[in-house]
């Protein structure tokens, strides 16, 4: 899903409709600056607001995932792809919330090592397995570069860690 693709084509159809980005907002209920982020290609809407916002630009929920108008040829394979890349989004979204769960996770840790006079190598060690998990399972969805190089590289650390760990 192409959220600079996506954007484009709401900014498209909202113009076609001679609408401002202040009337699709309040025919919404958000405010001008999330259809801007949109527009922009920041970030996707709220999946909720997919079926009023194609009403709105008298377009299809498919059409809008898809970021371009869907030839009746393509629909059911455009269909397709279109809820394969909302499985990966929440996949995504589920993720995020894991990290974060992690990272307090990992402050609590921290915390009771330090109260407590525990080596901090196992908490390290911990916290680069998970991450590489985390970011070798989102260059899996996204293919995102960035997200295996750092995935890498906490799987690096993690080795590093652990051998210096059992020589110390």
């Amino acid at each position: 899903m192409n959220q600079e693709n996506i954007g484009k084509f709401i900014s498209k159809q909202r113009k076609l409709k001679n609408l401002t980005q202040e009337e699709v907002a309040e025919k919404l209920g958000i405010t001008k600056n999330a259809v801007s982020k949109w527009e922009r290609g920041l970030c996707l809407m709220d999946m909720s607001l997919l079926k009023p916002l194609s009403d709105i630009l008298g377009v299809s929920v498919n059409d809008i995932l898809a970021g371009e108008m869907i030839k009746d040829k393509d629909l059911e394979k455009k269909s397709e792809e279109n809820i394969i890349k909302l499985t990966e989004l929440v996949n995504l979204k589920s993720m995020k919330y894991g990290i974060i769960g992690m990272a307090l996770f990992s402050i609590i840790l921290m915390i009771i090592s330090f109260l407590k006079d525990t080596p901090m190598a196992s908490i390290v060690s911990l916290l680069c397995a998970y991450n590489t998990v985390t970011f070798l399972s989102r260059y899996q969805i996204r293919k995102d570069k960035i997200d295996l190089f750092t995935g890498v590289m906490f799987f690096i650390a993690l080795i590093c860690n652990t051998i210096a760990f059992l020589l110390s």
